[in-house]
């Protein structure tokens, strides 16, 4: 998997690359949201537009992105999920955990109407 690193304003939108599955980008997503969050950043989008797989590992280090954000007073948003993804998120009732968007444009502006950021 690949990250592509942006700066919408003061949201950060990482562009993920390929599949999350144990071993193959797991650890890269974690390492990527730890360093942004040690540099203060909290408020950060996940593009899922360029994953076509994510396993019950993937799933899980997502979640655990989230967390690891949340608990810093940050908020994590998933943008443009394939059904794929979305159809796992429902399964496993992520859905409601997970603000999603189709739309960056709504994604970053959802940060400056959120009360808890």
């Amino acid at each position: 998997m690949q990250i592509e690193e942006r700066t919408v304003g003061d949201v950060v939108v990482l562009d993920l690359k390929g599949k999350i599955t144990l071993g193959e980008g797991d650890e890269l997503l974690k390492d990527k949201v730890n360093s942004l969050v040690n540099q203060g950043k909290k408020k950060v989008v996940l593009n899922l537009a360029g994953v076509p797989y994510i396993d019950s590992a993937g799933l899980g280090e997502v979640v655990r992105t989230y967390t690891t954000v949340s608990r810093q007073g940050g908020s994590l948003k998933l943008l443009h999920l394939t059904k794929r993804i979305t159809d796992l998120l429902s399964i496993t009732k992520l859905l409601t955990v997970f603000e999603t968007y189709d739309s960056e444009n709504e994604a970053v502006r959802s940060f400056s109407t959120s009360a808890k950021v």
